[in-house]
């Protein structure tokens, strides 16, 4: 019962960081307008701007996690979240927006590597897939929220108000998890398992490196990215493309509810992949190549001159291309030892905020500023990206899956 209290509080954290993420996105076109930015500018403030200090600050972040109290590291990186987002609504300047959302990501660094630690005490093996997958599934309800609910207000009020509203449910969610989550004991390292890592815990540095030596890991986080540049890309311009393509704003704040669906998409990804590993663990990986073969959806959508069929063939394209959220962690720590749990998981953040989240959106921007001209410049740049990415990631995955067996320390 205590478990899957925690696990629902968590999950509920993980909404509220993913709308406090996305806002920005979801208000891009009123953003943009307040202070004068081009397409690359809101690709960094989306991006880079929060993706560097997210990545830079996960490794070690991961690695407090396998040594400090999990709880307090989690309600510590809500209440800085979410002052950050309230700081934003008050936000004069594009310099202040870019602060707080740096300090953003330092805060939301905090969360994922102490509850995936958390949840692996609970939690069997066996189990892993389908219980990470619920709680990555707040990913998508949060993004969901952020369209629904930001986009609702910032067309009823102004981009301000909304940046403030969303912030104060995360003060409520941090006073409950201080007094109803309680820190779960640790187990101690198995040596046989260290011995064939050949990963000694010392300095993180030195251990990220000693795990990149294991190329299953390499080809792992190397295909995740591709598929997060893909999704992140597009939260990034979706607001802009239903805006400046379509003369469509309204669609943005309805394309949220696409995004309760591949919340669903990702818990039954989870529970495949769970399935498919009772036979050969390396079939979880099918489902990462499942989601890069949505990549035929976002060119037809993209492709359309028709609002409609962009709309729809969009979502569609999400709700398959953004179901391994879940997966790709389990996977992970088929290759690590039990006292690296929440460093893997901070070293995954690290890898796919840096090459998804902080080069996607801005190198989209660049393409669309000055490679691609006319009319089509948004979809033909998108397209591009996606292409190359989802391409790229099932290439990856295909070497990762065969490759799985001789890299698993479990």
């Amino acid at each position: 019962m205590r478990s899957r209290l925690s696990l629902i509080l968590f999950f509920l954290a993980y909404i509220l960081s993913f709308v406090d993420r996305q806002i920005v996105a979801v208000l891009g076109v009123q953003i943009r307008d307040a202070f004068s930015l081009d397409n690359v500018q809101i690709g960094l403030l989306y991006g880079s701007a929060f993706s560097v200090m997210y990545a830079l600050a996960g490794i070690p972040m991961g690695w407090l996690a396998d040594r400090i109290s999990r709880k307090w590291m989690i309600v510590t990186g809500i209440l800085g979240w979410s002052l950050m987002t309230m700081w934003s609504g008050w936000a004069t300047s594009i310099s202040m927006l870019i602060t707080a959302r740096m300090l953003l990501g330092v805060s939301q660094a905090m969360l994922s590597p102490a509850v995936y630690s958390f949840l692996a005490v609970h939690y069997s093996a066996s189990q892993r897939a389908t219980i990470f997958s619920i709680y990555a599934s707040g990913i998508f309800i949060g993004v969901g929220l952020s369209f629904l609910a930001g986009g609702t207000i910032a067309q009823l009020y102004d981009w301000q108000t909304a940046m403030i509203a969303v912030a104060w449910p995360g003060f409520i969610v941090a006073a409950l998890i201080v007094f109803l989550v309680h820190e779960p004991a640790r187990t101690l390292p198995n040596s046989s398992i260290i011995v064939k890592m050949d990963v000694s815990y010392g300095p993180w540095l030195s251990s990220a490196k000693r795990m990149f030596r294991n190329r299953s890991i390499f080809l792992h986080m190397t295909g995740f990215s591709l598929l997060a540049c893909t999704g992140y890309t597009l939260l990034a311009f979706i607001s802009i493309l239903f805006q400046d393509v379509y003369q469509r704003s309204d669609l943005t704040p309805s394309f949220g509810w696409f995004f309760f669906g591949v919340a669903l998409m990702v818990i039954l990804s989870g529970k495949l992949a769970d399935l498919l590993a009772r036979h050969k663990p390396s079939r979880r990986y099918w489902m990462g190549i499942v989601s890069a073969a949505a990549l035929p959806l976002y060119v037809i959508a993209l492709k359309s001159s028709d609002a409609g069929t962009a709309f729809w063939f969009l979502g569609l394209g999400v709700l398959i291309g953004s179901s391994y959220n879940g997966v790709a962690t389990a996977i992970l720590h088929d290759y690590i030892a039990d006292d690296q749990r929440g460093f893997i998981t901070g070293l995954y953040l690290f890898v796919v905020s840096i090459a998804g989240f902080g080069l996607g959106p801005p190198l989209a921007g660049f393409l669309m500023d000055t490679v691609f001209e006319g009319p089509q410049a948004v979809q033909n740049s998108l397209i591009a990206l996606i292409t190359v990415c989802n391409l790229l990631a099932m290439v990856f995955f295909f070497i990762a899956e065969k490759r799985h067996e001789s890299d698993a320390v479990r």
